[in-house]
């Protein structure tokens, strides 16, 4: 059952802190709204592995989908294009 406090609670934050682990994070409210979720540092970075992973699954089937729709370059006309954009 999730964990949902009015804001009010914060005034007591170690309370509110106790009550937060991985995979229970403590909603906060404000005005009966939900408007903060508290949640647990680990937690948070697993978002945002999974947040980059699907950032760049997206860029990779966009680049996938224009080989498929305009056609491939060969890896030597990459690394000409690169050699001369970036003067590497």
């Amino acid at each position: 059952m999730p964990n949902i406090k009015p804001i009010s609670e914060l005034r007591n934050y170690g309370a509110v802190l106790r009550d937060v682990a991985v995979g229970a994070p403590v909603f906060l409210t404000k005005n009966g709204h939900g408007r903060y979720a508290v949640i647990d540092i680990d937690e948070y970075r697993e978002f945002e592995k999974i947040t980059a992973w699907q950032r760049l699954k997206s860029e990779l089937n966009k680049g996938f989908e224009s080989g498929e729709k305009d056609g491939w370059i060969d890896s030597d006309d990459v690394r000409s294009r690169l050699e001369e954009r970036y003067r590497v």
